[in-house]
């Protein structure tokens, strides 16, 4: 069981912020399937404290949601702390998680993300101003080894977040540079977690439950992170609690049942926003659901273009039900794959290490992976 402040997380599996696709409706769909921490896109701080409309579209949670968790990103501790005191206030969530992870140019560019823990007195500040207003809420705090192997700041991140009371810290195991490119370093996962006593979450190349129990063997992580590896696999949160109990991990479901979940899928997004950004949402996802298997280019089209629920049936009517999911397919890399690539970062950034700020240009992202 991973432990959390109050919270109790069992299994210990965590769903990774991806943006345009950890909404409530993708999150209650991975839900359906086990237990665990599914997180919110990522928030921006700043934002959500000046009452940006589509900020605060981004967090919503299904009635139903528990424990309710949202990541946000920021780069000035004021604002930060405002952002979590908000959400305190209003009871809107049971835990935060904190981005210092994202390697995307538009992020980096400006020292934010997985550049920002670089200036480690600015990332302290960040993680005390958040945790302070936080409560009894837990923070766990995110980020990757570092911008580049010569600029690695995970260990040290990991001890100051411990220190300013942060309940857990996930690593990434990749750098900026490599951004999702390249295999994740899962030693420094068991370097961070023998230099700190907070739980340590790992995250990186999780595609199989095997994978998952490897990282936990191997490592002596608490928990483990999952991204692309349910991107078209949402039972994939099933067959990791199952492996992580010793139970026999059920057999992947047939291209009938994943036609089904597809629907399900959809019905639910175009519940949550409508008919229009509904299907938008969706037609991002069947690219991941079809991985490995034979589906025609027109079939493949279709579902690209598909505008309406009932449309998704018409198309996925004529396709066999009873094929098996093909072995291969658990491996196949979903989601960005890119890297690696120098990384954009503020004129004179590497320089030294100090400073308690960055410019306000930093603090406007909205939603990020």
């Amino acid at each position: 069981m991973l432990t959390l402040g109050h919270l109790n997380v069992e299994p210990p599996i965590v769903l990774a912020p991806m943006a345009g696709i950890t909404n409530a409706p993708f999150r209650r769909l991975c839900r359906e399937y086990g237990a665990g921490l599914y997180v919110s896109e990522m928030i921006g701080a700043r934002g959500l404290v000046e009452g940006d409309e589509k900020t605060r579209q981004l967090v919503v949670f299904a009635d139903d949601e528990t424990p309710r968790s949202v990541q946000l990103y920021g780069t000035d501790p004021a604002s930060l702390g405002d952002a979590v005191a908000y959400l305190v206030e209003v009871g809107m969530v049971d835990h935060i998680d904190m981005n210092f992870g994202c390697p995307m140019g538009k992020v980096t560019r400006h020292g934010g993300g997985a550049a920002l823990p670089w200036k480690r007195d600015l990332f302290r500040s960040i993680v005390r101003a958040a945790v302070g207003s936080a409560g009894r809420i837990p923070v766990t705090v995110k980020f990757r080894k570092g911008i580049d192997d010569e600029h690695l700041t995970y260990l040290e991140s990991g001890l100051i977040a411990e220190e300013e009371g942060a309940a857990a810290v996930a690593l990434h195991a990749r750098t900026a540079r490599q951004l999702y490119s390249g295999q994740a370093d899962w030693e420094a996962i068991g370097r961070l977690k023998e230099r700190v006593s907070i739980p340590v979450l790992g995250n990186g190349d999780i595609w199989t439950t095997g994978d998952a129990v490897t990282m936990l063997k191997t490592t002596g992580c608490d928990g483990v992170v999952v991204g692309r590896g349910c991107l078209g696999r949402p039972w994939l949160f099933r067959d990791l609690a199952d492996a992580m109990a010793g139970r026999p991990v059920q057999d992947p479901p047939d291209s009938g049942e994943i036609a089904d979940i597809m629907i399900r899928h959809a019905g639910l997004l175009v519940g949550h926003f409508g008919d229009r950004v509904g299907m938008s949402l969706f037609r991002k996802h069947p690219t991941w659901y079809l991985k490995g298997f034979p589906a025609g280019r027109l079939m493949r089209d279709s579902l690209a273009r598909v505008e309406s629920v009932d449309r998704l049936r018409e198309i996925l009517a004529p396709w066999p039900r009873d094929i098996p999911f093909p072995s291969e397919a658990d491996q196949m890399v979903r989601g960005h794959s890119h890297g690696p690539r120098t990384v954009r970062l503020p004129h004179g950034f590497l320089d030294h290490r100090e400073g308690d700020r960055l410019g306000r240009d930093a603090d406007q992202v909205v939603s990020g992976g």
